[in-house]
C-alpha cells in the first residue's frame, strides 16, 4: 500500500507511537495515508482503538518478525 507519510516507531513503547502517530496526523491533510512501523506488540490494539475514537480510518495492520505496520487514513 503506498503512503504519503511515514513514521518509524520502533523501539518505542506505548504510549510513544500513538502519540507519535497523533502529531504526524495533525499536521496531515484529509484523505492522506500514514505508515506506521512500530515494534510495540501492544500498539495492534493501541491503535486500533485510535481509531475508533479519533474516527481515522485503520485501512490495514500487518505483523512479520515482530515488526508491525499500520496504515490509517486521515478523516
Amino acid at each position: 500500500m503506498n503512503s504519503d507519510v511515514q513514521l518509524d516507531a520502533k523501539g518505542l513503547n506505548c504510549p510513544l507511537p500513538i502519540l507519535k502517530a497523533k502529531k504526524t496526523l495533525k499536521g496531515m491533510e484529509a484523505g492522506k495515508i500514514i505508515e506506521i512501523i512500530s515494534t510495540d506488540p501492544g500498539s495492534v490494539a493501541d491503535f486500533e482503538a485510535f481509531c475508533r475514537t479519533t474516527g481515522n480510518e485503520l485501512l490495514e495492520s500487518s505483523s512479520s518478525d515482530g515488526i508491525f505496520t499500520y496504515y490509517i487514513k486521515k478523516t
